[in-house]
């Protein structure tokens, strides 16, 4: 049986005092020494952390679209890291952290940084995909991207649910649509994907699946996919290999 992946976030601010978190928490949130509970009684597990020399370089570099000016600042004087811990392995789950970290961003977080992928984003942005709320959109927020000169991979799946995906680079275009778009098709759960399914579109077969593997990180670290990998290849490059 696999383990439910649990998701980890970590939400930077420049509180002077944790009543101030509590008094800026949106309508319905309440936040004790152990726990933010959501308008609906759903509990996540709060982790305050304190501030280090490195965190506010590594959000910064890990964020997938440039933060504001402001969101910027307050990452670099940023007094506290509010983590959250809650279940993933579902869109829902993962939706449900969303709206828990969007909160804190609501009450003066700058934005909000992902252990599960290394992913980064910026207070407005995480807040506008939240309020999306589709499968593109939670994908977007907790999947990264990670291109080699020979292999593409992704980082974050299992917070949703699926197996991470890697593909050789020179079946992905330059800017890597084709990877984004695989990532979609999964996400939007509407087939369950695995070794011998067929990727295509009004063109035909592009991509095929051949193999599932174990994931190389440990079962411990928040990177670890208790689902593994999928390895992908083109179809061009099957008909080559026959």
């Amino acid at each position: 049986m696999i383990e439910v992946p649990r998701i980890t976030v970590r939400i930077p601010g420049d509180w002077s005092h944790p009543k101030e978190l509590v008094e800026r928490l949106p309508a319905g949130f309440q936040l004790d020494p152990e726990k933010l509970t959501m308008p609906d009684g759903t509990e996540i597990e709060f982790i305050p952390m304190p501030p280090d020399e490195q965190f506010a370089r590594i959000f910064q570099s890990a964020c997938r679209r440039p933060p504001t000016n402001d969101e910027r600042a307050i990452v670099e004087r940023y007094s506290v890291n509010v983590g959250l811990t809650g279940p993933g392995g579902s869109l829902e789950a993962a939706l449900t952290m969303m709206q828990a970290a969007a909160a804190i961003v609501r009450a003066g977080g700058a934005g909000v940084f992902i252990d599960n992928s290394a992913l980064a984003h910026g207070g407005a942005d995480w807040i506008a995909m939240t309020g999306d709320g589709g499968s593109d959109a939670i994908s977007f927020a907790f999947v990264s991207v990670i291109r080699g000169a020979q292999q593409v991979s992704t980082m974050g799946m299992h917070v949703m649910g699926f197996p991470d995906l890697k593909i050789s680079s020179s079946d992905i275009d330059e800017q890597g649509e084709a990877i984004i778009e695989i990532i979609r098709y999964i996400c939007r759960g509407e087939r369950t994907i695995g070794p011998g399914h067929i990727l295509a579109d009004e063109f035909g077969p592009r991509f095929q699946v051949v193999s599932r593997e174990d994931d190389e990180f440990e079962s411990d670290s928040a990177l670890h996919n208790p689902y593994g990998h999928l390895k992908i290849v083109s179809a061009k490059e099957i008909a080559e290999g026959n």
